[in-house]
């Protein structure tokens, strides 16, 4: 009965979502509500729930996400990340393009959200296919499945992050294990795929051309660019590099540790930002302030969707539904962390959002973390893959590629869609490998 709950309650999220496209957040207050109830909970407690879920969601999510916001926001509208596609491209010769935009897409996807990274990055490449005069598709496709995985899998992104929190993971710890698993990604999903698709060539719209670029004076150097943007990557990674090296001093362990907390990171990347993209620019604290602001704004909307997942995790927790649930998917012969892929694969293909996908995944693989001692970092990787799965009509990406490249829809499924599917295989296959190898 349960378990029945539970999929009508999936089925509901799927159908407003995805059917009627009602708001993210209120679909899920709805779904929450609805196996609340039909598990026979006091309408005190539900509401308790919810508000519970999503209070312990956000709280430390807010300051992630807000402060990642602002660092991408200030690459963008500083020319940075206009230098760093600029200066790696002309870096390779033409003939290796292709990793030029990788290396591209993977820097400025890390700190900046997936639908900015794509605004700011696509018109690019557009230039760069009527310069270097080879098909669009052949370089815009390693780009973006550069972009696509760091969404998917690295924090500080949306859903990483939130899984990390649900998860009970280590955020250092997956930032380092997802690097390893999302190069080999990108490279078959970008560089290789790439290599079958030079049959098609679309010319894009004149109004998708980059509305705003900057001179070559305006830009700030390429060394500070990089360094701003990779950064929060530094600094996370330092905490878990340091955690395998044999250094037994007190206080270099606890300076690393300070400047690795997820918290801090963020929080001195985003005022040495303030400095080397702002200030140093010639800008004043009030003009970066604004930008930062308008970040904000900008992921009001994620914010939300993350809180009503967050309810959703409360109701299966404290309907002991979720616990339930955890018990029968130990009877499947199966790594719990190919269950984790599977159940974010099937939710993905449903509803299309990514971000939606990952954090409906979580309450119900939760439980399989502690029954199996399943590694809860490794869990998050295996989620955020399965969220990535065969992007198609339901999904704005899917319809972003379309409209930007000029594609019917059925090409669109045979290039974008199959981009993602093999992202999001590769990552799994990344994860299972990596937990032989740690485990």
């Amino acid at each position: 009965m349960p378990i029945t709950i539970v999929l009508f309650g999936i089925l509901i999220l799927v159908l407003l979502i995805g059917y009627f496209k009602l708001d993210g957040f209120i679909s899920f207050i709805v779904a929450s509500l609805f196996i609340g109830i039909s598990s026979g909970l006091p309408i005190d407690t539900i509401t308790k729930a919810i508000q519970d879920g999503i209070g312990n969601t956000l709280g430390f999510l807010v300051i992630i996400l807000g402060l990642g916001a602002m660092l991408g926001k200030l690459v963008a509208e500083s020319g940075a990340a206009q230098q760093i596609a600029n200066s790696l491209i002309a870096a390779f010769p033409s003939r290796y393009v292709q990793w030029a935009v990788v290396l591209t897409g993977f820097i400025v996807g890390i700190p900046m959200f997936y639908s900015v990274g794509f605004v700011i990055l696509v018109p690019l490449v557009f230039t760069i296919a009527a310069t270097t005069r080879l098909p669009l598709l052949y370089i815009g496709l390693p780009m973006l499945s550069a972009l696509s995985v760091t969404h998917g899998y690295l924090p500080p992104h949306p859903a990483p992050t939130a899984l990390v929190v649900d998860f009970g993971a280590d955020m250092s710890r997956t930032l380092l294990y997802g690097l390893i698993v999302a190069v080999p990604a990108i490279i078959i999903g970008g560089p290789l795929f790439g290599q079958t698709l030079k049959k098609y060539n679309p010319q894009p719209l004149k109004s998708m051309m980059a509305s705003k670029t900057f001179a070559e004076a305006e830009l700030p150097s390429l060394t500070t660019s990089i360094f701003t943007a990779m950064l929060p990557v530094i600094l996370l990674l330092s905490s878990a590099v340091i955690d395998l090296l044999p250094i037994d001093s007190p206080i270099v362990n606890g300076v690393i540790n300070f400047i690795g907390n997820p918290v801090i990171a963020m929080l001195l990347t985003v005022l040495i930002a303030l400095y080397t993209l702002g200030i140093r620019r010639g800008l004043k604290i009030a003009e970066v302030s604004a930008i930062y602001g308008e970040a904000v704004k900008g992921i009001a909307v994620i914010l939300l969707i993350i809180a009503g997942a967050g309810a959703l995790k409360e109701i299966l927790i404290v309907s002991d539904v979720s616990s339930y649930i955890g018990e029968r998917l130990q009877t499947i012969p199966a790594s719990p962390l190919l269950l984790a892929w599977g159940i974010a694969a099937v939710i993905r293909v449903c509803v299309g959002s990514a971000t939606v996908a990952g954090l409906t995944s979580a309450g119900i693989v939760l439980p399989l973390i502690a029954s199996t001692g399943a590694d809860p970092n490794l869990m998050v990787l295996a989620t955020g893959a399965g969220s990535l799965m065969f992007s198609h009509v339901n999904d704005a990406g899917f319809w972003m590629f379309k409209e930007f490249f000029n594609m019917t829809v059925i090409d669109t499924l045979k290039t974008w869609s199959v981009m993602e599917t093999i992202v999001s295989v590769v990552g799994l296959l990344g994860v299972l490998t990596l937990n032989g190898i740690l485990h």
